[in-house]
Order: C-alpha cells, then sequence, then structure tokens
C-alpha cells in the first residue's frame, strides 16, 4: 500500500475519524484506524464497537487499492506536527507502515485489516433530510438534561422522536427534562422513538456544523445513520423504552412569571456562589412584581439577589438546583423566560415567552 497526500487535507478527515475511537480498549485493534485506498480515494474509519465514523479524502497519487490498520493516536498526533502544506507520503508493509515527509520519517506498526470490526449491514426504516445547523440547534437545546452514567441505562442518552413533518428530541437524567422540536419537510415521516446513546450524541454536536448544508438521517431497527457529503456517523441504538415525557410535562399551573432571561442568569450564576457545593440549591421566594432568590452553605453565608419580574399572584416559596436552572438560561435564545408553577412541591415548568419549539421542567428541591 502506498499513497501520498497534502498535510492539510489528510488533518481533518483524521481528527473526524479519531473521535470514534476509545482510549482504554479490551481490543488492541480498536486503538487503530482503518485506512482503505479504493479509485484515488482514501476512506478513514474509526469505531468503539458502538458509535462508528467513516471520512473520505482523495488522494494525489496512490499505486493500488489496499487497506491497513494503524494507531490512531500517533498517527494523529504524526500528522498534526508536521508542517503546514507538506507532502505525506504513506507506506505499508508487512506488519508497518512507513510515514514520511520531508526529512521526517516515522515507522508505526499495523494490524491486519481483515480483523477490523465493521458494524454489521443493516437496513433503515425511516429516512429524512434536513440542514445540519437545525438538527445540532436541536440537540444542543436539550442535551444538558441527559443523564450520565445512570442505572437506568436508557436514560443515558437522547431520545429522537420522528412524526409526520416534525422530528423532536428529549432529555431527562430524572430530575429535569429539556424537549425541543423541529419541522421537517417531509409530511409523510411514520411515528418513531429511538434513543441514541450519550456517546453517539457528543460524537454528533462535535461533527455537525451550523449551516444549511444538507445532512441525512437513516434509522434503522439497531442503528441510526447520519450523512453529510464528507462524513458518515452510524451509531447503534440504545435498547430499551423511555419514560413518557408527555406524562412529566406539568399541566394546571396557574403561577406565570415572566422575567428577562439575561438578568435571571446573572442574578442566579451569582447567588450560585455561595449555594452548598453538594446541593446546589437556591431559594425563589416570589411575591407580587418580585423574585427574591437566596442561597445559604453550611458556612453560615447567604447570597441575596432581588429582581423585578411580571407576576401578579400569591407569594411562593420554591428550591431549585441552580446548576440545572443556569442551563436551561444558557439555552434559550429568547429575551423572556416565563416560568409556570403551581405550588412548592411541583415541577416548573420553564419556555421561552414566544417560542414553542422548546421547553424544560424541573423538579423543586427540599431546603
Amino acid at each position: 500500500m502506498k499513497f501520498s497526500i497534502n498535510r492539510d487535507a489528510f488533518l481533518k478527515p483524521l481528527q473526524v475519524v479519531s473521535g470514534a475511537v476509545e482510549r482504554r480498549h479490551t481490543l488492541p485493534i480498536l486503538a487503530n484506524l482503518l485506512l482503505q485506498v479504493e479509485n484515488g480515494q482514501l476512506k478513514l474509519t474509526g469505531t468503539d464497537l458502538e458509535v462508528e465514523l467513516v471520512s473520505s479524502v482523495a488522494l494525489e497519487s496512490a499505486d493500488m487499492d489496499a487497506s491497513v490498520t494503524v494507531p490512531a493516536k500517533k498517527l494523529v498526533d504524526i500528522v498534526r506536527s508536521l508542517p503546514d502544506g507538506s507532502v505525506i507520503e504513506f507506506t505499508a508493509e508487512g506488519d508497518s507502515a512507513t510515514v514520511k515527509s520531508g526529512r521526517s520519517k516515522f515507522k508505526l506498526s499495523t494490524l491486519s485489516a481483515d480483523d477490523f470490526p465493521n458494524i454489521d449491514d443493516w437496513k433503515s426504516d425511516i429516512q429524512l433530510v434536513t440542514e445540519q445547523g437545525i438538527l445540532k440547534d436541536l440537540m444542543e437545546k436539550t442535551h444538558f438534561s441527559m443523564a450520565n452514567q445512570d442505572v437506568r441505562y436508557y436514560l443515558n442518552g437522547m431520545l429522537f422522536e420522528t412524526d409526520s413533518g416534525m422530528l423532536r428530541s428529549v432529555a431527562t437524567d430524572g430530575h429535569r427534562l429539556a424537549m425541543s422540536t423541529c419541522a421537517i419537510d417531509q409530511p409523510g415521516l411514520t411515528q418513531r422513538q429511538v434513543i441514541v446513546p450519550r456517546k453517539g450524541v457528543v460524537e454528533l454536536l462535535r461533527l455537525l456544523g451550523e449551516d444549511e448544508h444538507e445532512v441525512t438521517v437513516s434509522i434503522g431497527n439497531n442503528h441510526i445513520r447520519v450523512e453529510t457529503p464528507e462524513l458518515m456517523f452510524t451509531s447503534k441504538l440504545v435498547d430499551g423504552r423511555f419514560p413518557d415525557y408527555r406524562r412529566v410535562l406539568p399541566s394546571g399551573g396557574d403561577k406565570v412569571v415572566i422575567a428577562d432571561r439575561d438578568t435571571l442568569k446573572q442574578a442566579f450564576s451569582r447567588a450560585s456562589i455561595l449555594s452548598n457545593e453538594k446541593f446546589r440549591g437556591v431559594r425563589l421566594n416570589l411575591s407580587s412584581g418580585e423574585l427574591c432568590i437566596t442561597a445559604t452553605n453550611p458556612e453560615q453565608e447567604q447570597a441575596e439577589e432581588i429582581i423585578e419580574v411580571d407576576y401578579q399572584g400569591d407569594d411562593l416559596e420554591i428550591g431549585f438546583n441552580v446548576s440545572y436552572l443556569l442551563d436551561v438560561m444558557n439555552n434559550i435564545d429568547e429575551e423572556q423566560v416565563s416560568f409556570t408553577l403551581s405550588d412548592s412541591n411541583s415541577s416548573a415548568l420553564i419556555e421561552p415567552q414566544h417560542d414553542e419549539s422548546c421547553c424544560y421542567v424541573i423538579m423543586p428541591m427540599r431546603l
């Protein structure tokens, strides 16, 4: 196997696909990338058996179609350290590969491409096309509410739901829930729910651009695939049943508070400085036209913030985890946010005032 390629053209797809490679692995070959030369193109593949990333790049020259696997991290570090614009000559023979550029030369050990695990062939039941920016925005508005290493494994990921002309993402860790919906110009979409694992969500957020370039999403029984012109991302789905998020959405709240998002965010941020580092609780005291936010900690220190809000109703005292409140404030784009509350023991529904495409639910804390 022999090919030459410009360093800058090689580095980007290398960095993209190496994101799927796990540092800690049981199979030595999972630390490697699969390089395949086919018809003047170099195809790079990285996987951890759960997520697979494939990217292609045109070669300046190649002698024949062949394939080999090389250590991912070492190859990325070598290519990254070479000067901009340099030409790399790659040669693989036997159980080693040589990377040459100018007067630099590196010899790497290789493993057979025949042993590289590929995600099995599968058929997609649902296919939809949207813009990269729309899909990324949909995921960014909910991903922070995913659980992390929860025993309820189905919470360690994000729910994607398709329905006629609609794509929705939902994430929850049992204490809070985030939901976002976008319109897809495909009226015939069938109703379907799948759970994408946490690593797949994190990788997708890293890879997707914020532009109008098209992205194709294919969903099968056990896999989801997202394709852009430069990249093919495939992830296994979580085999589990996501909680019925509709039952979690609070209804019947009679206390509606409307406030400036930036003012709230800054007040929560300052109050959080003196909140309990472990429980992160803040107390909200609501009265006509005013919200008082207080935080205390075991050292008997206290923070108090008073802000003006649009509220006419009975007084209410309720506690929340301030980190959850700040996550929501950081992910709402509108200037005004609305809190719908009923009593001190019921969840709060938080929404941008004039945008119905996303909403957030936070359970109260006893303080």
